[in-house]
Order: C-alpha cells, then sequence, then structure tokens
C-alpha cells in the first residue's frame, strides 16, 4: 500500500492556518501532512507539535530542517518531546540546508557532507536511546543522552539532490525526501544512487526495504499534483517557479501529474513503482482551494491507491 500525504507549504499560509488545515486533511482521510521549514517562514517542530495536538491519527513530518540552524542535541530533544506527546505520528525530516540562507544567519558551514553525516549519525543514536559522545569537525558531544528517548525511535529522513548528497542518505538516514522537481526519472535515478550508498553500507536496495523489513528504508517523494480547471497551466507555471521548463507534454507529464482521481492516481503509481513507499501531493503555489485539494486527495484519490 501506497501513503498519500500533503504538503502544506509555508508560502501564503500563516501561521494561523495551519492548525485548521490538519483538521481539514485528516476528516478526509489523509495519512500525512508534511512541511517545510523554510528561512524565514514557520518553525518545523513547532507547527508539527500543534497540528498534531489537534488531531487523533494524522501524522506530521517535516521535509525538512536545515542542520546548519541547529543543534543536533535541540533537534533530538524537539523530536522526541514531540514523539512522546504523540507516538510515531511524528516524522523528522533533516538536509544541510539552502546554502545562500545558512549564508545569510552565519550558519554557512564548509562541507555541508561532513556536517550531514555527523549531524544524522548523532541524532539517530540519540533518539535510540544512546548516551552518545563525539568530537567531529561540526558535531561535539560528551557523554550526551536524552531522559525521556522516544520508546521506538522515529525514522530519521534527509533530503537529497546531488549524487554524493544522495548515496550518503542511502548511507546513512532511515530515509530520503526526494523533491517536487525531481519527477518520475529523478526519482528513478535518485533511488539508484541510494541503491549505491546503501550497498557501501552493507544494506539492501530500497525496493527490499520496505515497512517489515529487516532495514527498513522510508522513500518519500514529493509529486507535483493538480486537479480542477487550468490544473496542466498552473502545473506549468509553477514548474517554471523551480526551473523546470515544462512546456512539452512530454516534459510535464515526467514531473507533474493531473486530472481526474484515477488520472491522478495512475501518475502516483508510477513513483510507488520505483520503491517510494509514501508520495506526497504537492500543489500549486497558486492553488485556489487547498482545503477542497486535500479532501481530493482523501476522499477520492487515497482510496485508489490502498
Amino acid at each position: 500500500m501506497t501513503t498519500l500525504g500533503c504538503i502544506l507549504a509555508p508560502y501564503g499560509n500563516p501561521p494561523s492556518r495551519f492548525v485548521p488545515f490538519a483538521r481539514t486533511a485528516e476528516a478526509a482521510g489523509l495519512d500525512e501532512v508534511w512541511l517545510w521549514e523554510d528561512c524565514f517562514l514557520e518553525s518545523g517542530p513547532s507547527a508539527a507539535a500543534a497540528m498534531l495536538s489537534a488531531t487523533e491519527r494524522l501524522r506530521v513530518g517535516i521535509g525538512v530542517m536545515p542542520l546548519p540552524l541547529r543543534n543536533v542535541a535541540l533537534t533530538a530533544m524537539e523530536t522526541a518531546t514531540i514523539d512522546g506527546m504523540f507516538p510515531g505520528r511524528f516524522l523528522p525530516g533533516v538536509g544541510h540546508g539552502v546554502q545562500d540562507w545558512m549564508g545569510q544567519v552565519g550558519a554557512r558551514v564548509a562541507s555541508p557532507l561532513t556536517l550531514m553525516r555527523e549531524q544524522v549519525t548523532a541524532l539517530r543514536a540519540l533518539l535510540a536511546g544512546e548516551r552518545v559522545t563525539t568530537s567531529g569537525r561540526y558535531v561535539t558531544l560528551d557523554g550526551v543522552a536524552l531522559d525521556w528517548p522516544p520508546a521506538v525511535a522515529p525514522p530519521v529522513v534527509a533530503a537529497a539532490k546531488g549524487p554524493r548528497t544522495m548515496r550518503l542518505v542511502g548511507e546513512i538516514a532511515d530515509g530520503v525526501v526526494i523533491d517536487g522537481d525531481a519527477g518520475v526519472e529523478g526519482a528513478r535515478e535518485a533511488i539508484a544512487l541510494l541503491d549505491e550508498g546503501r550497498a557501501a553500507a552493507g544494506l539492501p536496495p530500497v525496493a527490499e526495504s520496505g515497512p517489515g523489513s529487516a532495514h527498513p528504508f522510508r522513500a518519500v517523494a514529493f509529486a507535483q499534483v493538480a486537479t480542477g480547471a487550468g490544473a496542466a497551466d498552473r502545473l506549468r507555471a509553477s514548474l517554471a517557479k523551480w526551473d523546470v521548463d515544462a512546456t512539452s507534454d512530454e516534459v510535464l507529464a515526467d514531473h507533474a501529474t493531473w486530472g481526474s482521481a484515477e488520472e491522478v492516481a495512475d501518475g502516483l503509481r508510477r513513483f510507488a513503482a520505483l520503491g517510494v513507499t509514501t508520495v506526497v501531493a504537492q500543489p500549486t503555489q497558486d492553488e485556489p482551494d487547498l482545503d477542497g485539494f486535500a479532501a481530493f486527495l482523501g476522499q477520492e484519490v487515497a482510496p485508489l491507491l490502498r
């Protein structure tokens, strides 16, 4: 079964919008809502905690928290606290951050790959209840352990785009977040790179690492989706903002899915066929009815994927 979620992007959505949308998404039958912790909009963990407190079964993921902004102990504390209040419903995601934004706050690092390796390794250990002592280039911990670690450590997923980062994520993380501008072919290439990283770590490929496997790996793909009047044109305009030229029907079909519930479900199945375990629908920035979009996904599309 493919897990279906929806992104609530921070652009155009003030903090007051988050809790009502979480309730709408849950009522519509969606499994997950994902947030972006983009600078300098909303905080990911605080928004996630509020949304979880307003719902009963909805899972909330952050795709992703910028590692350079955070001490790993703080990220572990926030994650463990939220998981302790809402067990199994918080999905923490991390990434090396947009470098221009990191520069704006004085947090840009010389080696984002080293930072990711050190922080993800330490974060997973802390969430597993270990006492961690390490002295790396960016992460220094001296006998640090959480007093209230999660009963079951949540999967730590990491965002990746470049080949080296994608291989690293396959090697060290519990999952990946694949950007919405990747498209189906981009997701296929990403999984091949993840498999290289997993092989280097002695782990099975993504396709053999679904829920219930000995070494589960959560592959999350953000997929551009639209429905209703002018859906294709809105997707082309949205992709152009991501520097994707989707003027041709072939490029648009690779990068997005649109139309009826059956057509959207068919498009999302292309990601599932690659080994993606969670497909998160990303509406266009000018989506005219975000609540209606969530209802369409939960009530009409999700049943076709189960």
